[in-house]
C-alpha cells in the first residue's frame, strides 16, 4: 500500500471558520495515525474573493493549533508548489486533453446569454441548468462548427471549457462515512473546468493537484459532496481512475439554538467565537479563540468531539492520544451541534489540570512576579474557566481591598466579629510558623475555646483579608500574602467596618 497523504485545501478568502479547523484536525490525525503526510495546500483560483493575509492567518492558526503541516508553501516539500496560482500552466493541458477526447468542450455563451437563458427558464417556472438537455444547442463547440469555433479562439474571444457529463448515466463511489453514494448524471450540469483568461476552477485544479501530489484519501466536509460525482468523472476521463483517493465527507457543524450551518452571525449573536485567532478586515475585528483565552490543546480536544467520538467514556484527551483513538468509522453523517458551554468546560478542566507556574507562564503578565502568580494560579485554578481572569478574579493576593461586598458585610459581619478579628491579629502575630497548616490549626482552637461559630468567625476574617465572601483556601492567602500584610489588612477590616 503506498504510504497515506492527506491534505487540508482552503481558499484564501477570509478567516479560517472552526469547521475549517476540525477539517484539518481529522486530516492530520488521520495522517499520522497511519504514519502519513499531512499537505497544507492553498487554492487561490479564485482571484476576484482573494483576501490579503487570509493565507497568513490560514499558517497561524493552524500553527497555535498545533497542526504542523509536513509540507505546505511554508515549509515547501516534494510535490510543491503548495498555491494553486504558482501550479497556473499546469492545468491548461489538462482541459485540452479532455477536449481531445470528447469529454468537455469549448462554451462562448456571454453572460447577457446566460442570463436571458435563466429568465427564459424562470418565465417558464423550471431551473436553468447547462446540461446535457440543453447544451447541443447553445454557444458552443457541440453546436458551432469546428471552423466556427477555431475562429472564436482565434480572435481571442472569451470562453471557458465546460465538462460534457454523460447523460443518462450513474456515477457510483464508497464514501468512507456515508458509505456508497450513487448520482444519475441527469442531475448534474456540466461544470466550468477552465477560463480563457489561463485560471482553472476549483474543480479541474483540485483534481489534478490531489493526483500530481499523490493525495491518497480527501476528507472534507459535507458541503463538498454534491461535487464528489463531477470529480469521479474527471478522474475517469483523466484517465486516473485506478488512482482516485478515497473520500469522506465530514458532517456539517450546527449552530447551537436551531438548525442550520454555524455561521459567525451565530458568535456575535451568542456571544462565542467561531475563528481560532481575532481576524482584522476592513477595520472590523472578529475575536478569537486564542484571544479569548482558549488554550490550544483545550480547543482542538473540544473539536475533535464535534463529529466523531472515540466509543468510550473518556472526554479528555492529549493530541497524542488523539491520534491513535481517532478512525474515521467514528464519525457520523449527521451534523454536530456546537455547545459553547461545553468549549469553556474543555478549557476549564485543561486549566485545572496544569500546575501554577505551566498557567503563571501563559498569562505571562509582566508586572506581576512570576512566583508570586504561580501560587495564586495554584489556588484559583479550580475556580477558573479562563487562565487571562485570574490575576483580576484574585486580586486581593496582590493588594489589600478598598472596598468590601456590601451584601456579604451586611448579612455576615456580626457584632462580635471586630472581636474576633482583634483577638486573631494577636493570635497570628505570635504563631511560631505564618503557613497555611498552622494558621488553620490555631484559628480553629480559638474558635473552640471562645466557642465562636466557626462560620461566623471564618467570614469575618475572609471579608477583612479579602473583602469578598468566598473563594481559595483562606489559610493559603494568609500564607501567601505574609504575616505583615494579613495583620494589617485584619487592622484595617475591623476599623473599616466597626
Amino acid at each position: 500500500m503506498s504510504k497515506i497523504r492527506v491534505r487540508f485545501a482552503p481558499s484564501p478568502t477570509g478567516p479560517l471558520h472552526i469547521g475549517g479547523v476540525r477539517t484539518a484536525l481529522y486530516n492530520y490525525l488521520y495522517a499520522k495515525k497511519h504514519g502519513g503526510a499531512f499537505v497544507l495546500r492553498i487554492e487561490d483560483t479564485d482571484q476576484t474573493r482573494f483576501v490579503e493575509g487570509a493565507e497568513d492567518y490560514v499558517l497561524e492558526a493552524l500553527e497555535w493549533c498545533g497542526l504542523d503541516p509536513d509540507e505546505s508553501p511554508k515549509v515547501g516539500g516534494e510535490y510543491g508548489p503548495y498555491r494553486q496560482s504558482e501550479r497556473k500552466e499546469s492545468y491548461a493541458a489538462f482541459a485540452e486533453q479532455l477536449i481531445a477526447s470528447g469529454n468537455a468542450y469549448y462554451a462562448f455563451d456571454t453572460p447577457d446569454e446566460l442570463i436571458a437563458l435563466r429568465k427564459q427558464f424562470e418565465a417558464e417556472k423550471k431551473t436553468f441548468s447547462y446540461d446535457s438537455s440543453i447544451r447541443d444547442g447553445l454557444n458552443n463547440s457541440l453546436h458551432l462548427s469546428k471552423e466556427e469555433t477555431d475562429a472564436k479562439l482565434t480572435a481571442g474571444e472569451q470562453y471557458v471549457v465546460r465538462l460534457m457529463v454523460p447523460a443518462n448515466d450513474e456515477v457510483k463511489f464508497n464514501d468512507e462515512i456515508r458509505g456508497s453514494v450513487s448520482v444519475q448524471t441527469n442531475k448534474m450540469d456540466d461544470k466550468v473546468l477552465y477560463k480563457s483568461d489561463g485560471m482553472p476552477t476549483y474543480h479541474l485544479a483540485n483534481v489534478v493537484d490531489d493526483y500530481a501530489m499523490k493525495i491518497t484519501h480527501v476528507i472534507r466536509g459535507e458541503e463538498w459532496l454534491p461535487s464528489a460525482p463531477l470529480h469521479v468523472l474527471l478522474y475517469r476521463f483523466l484517465g486516473w481512475e485506478d488512482s482516485m483517493p478515497s473520500f469522506s465527507h465530514l458532517p456539517l457543524l450546527l449552530k447551537p439554538d436551531g438548525p442550520g450551518k454555524l455561521s459567525k452571525r451565530d458568535g456575535d449573536r451568542l456571544g462565542f467565537p467561531v475563528f481560532p485567532l481575532e481576524w482584522n478586515n476592513n477595520g472590523e475585528t472578529s475575536t478569537g479563540y486564542r484571544e479569548e483565552g482558549y488554550f490550544p490543546d483545550a480547543f482542538i480536544n473540544m473539536l475533535s468531539f464535534l463529529g466523531w467520538n472515540p466509543g468510550t467514556e473518556q472526554e479528555i484527551f492529549s493530541i497524542e492520544e488523539l491520534t491513535q483513538a481517532f478512525s474515521l468509522d467514528r464519525v457520523g453523517k449527521g451534523g454536530a451541534k456546537f455547545d459553547p458551554d461545553k468549549a469553556k468546560w474543555f478549557n476549564q478542566e485543561y486549566l485545572k489540570a496544569k500546575t501554577g507556574r505551566q498557567l503563571a507562564e501563559f498569562i505571562n503578565d509582566a508586572a506581576i512576579d512570576t512566583e508570586l502568580l504561580a501560587k495564586v494560579c495554584d489556588q484559583m485554578k479550580e475556580r477558573a474557566t479562563f487562565a487571562k481572569d485570574i490575576p483580576s478574579a484574585g486580586a486581593y493576593f496582590f493588594a489589600a481591598p478598598t472596598s468590601y461586598d456590601e451584601k456579604i458585610v451586611k448579612k455576615k459581619w456580626k457584632e462580635q466579629s471586630p472581636k474576633i478579628v482583634t483577638d486573631l491579629v494577636s493570635l497570628f502575630d505570635n504563631v511560631s510558623s505564618f503557613d497555611a497548616e498552622t494558621l488553620e490549626s490555631a484559628f480553629k482552637k480559638y474558635v473552640e475555646i471562645n466557642e465562636h461559630g466557626f462560620g461566623i468567625a471564618m467570614i469575618a476574617l475572609r471579608l477583612s483579608i479579602t473583602g469578598v465572601g468566598g473563594g481559595p483556601n483562606l489559610f493559603k492567602i494568609l500564607e501567601i500574602i505574609g504575616k505583615e500584610e494579613s495583620i494589617g489588612r485584619m487592622k484595617r477590616g475591623v476599623e473599616v467596618l466597626g
